[in-house]
């Protein structure tokens, strides 16, 4: 379980095999959990400086491939405060960068997704991108926008994202397990 805070922009050092080593001064254990790009991967090598995932070939068909940098998370842990919204790193969809709006400080991101993210999508509500927790601030019938403040723009990739680029979808698992219930 992640919150969408982002800990650390990490440069990929390599990616072979399916084999994914960044360069971290975080410091999780083998075996640990850590949000990479909102992926949810498990730390299989530690070594001074870096961390290495596998990384499996379902994860490759669901997930936008992987950039030269990337967000990572390590896993909450009990106690830790929520800052931002229960996130699973299960990727639900890959969307498409539509228009990067100055907004102030701030930056509007317009992006486009596959309709099976858009219909858990409410505005003011919480989305998952690559890793990062945000509210949406617009809905469309192909798109949503999330407002990025100068924070998130430093902190994370976001703040490199242009028009075309492609993006990690994590919608919030509440919706999901709601729409489950009302099925019944």
């Amino acid at each position: 379980m992640f919150t969408g805070i982002v800990r650390e922009r990490a440069k990929v050092a390599s990616f072979d095999r399916g084999r994914l080593v960044v360069e971290s001064s975080l410091d999780p254990t083998i075996g640990d959990s850590v949000a990479v790009d909102g992926v949810c991967l498990t730390v299989a090598e530690r070594t001074n400086g870096s961390l290495a995932f596998d990384v499996m070939p379902e994860t490759l068909q669901r997930a936008k491939p992987f950039g030269a940098v990337v967000n990572l998370e390590t896993a909450l842990r009990a106690g830790d405060p929520l800052g931002g919204h229960y996130v699973q790193g299960h990727v639900d969809g890959v969307g498409r960068v539509r228009a990067v709006d100055p907004d102030g400080d701030s930056r509007r991101v317009t992006i486009e997704a596959p309709i099976d993210v858009l219909r858990y999508c409410v505005e003011k509500g919480s989305i998952t991108v690559d890793g990062v927790s945000l509210t949406i601030t617009a809905l469309t019938d192909d798109s949503f926008a999330v407002a990025l403040v100068r924070h998130t723009l430093e902190a994370t990739t976001l703040g490199s994202v242009e028009p075309g680029d492609e993006l990690n979808l994590e919608v919030d698992v509440l919706a999901k397990y709601v729409e489950r219930l009302a099925a019944r």
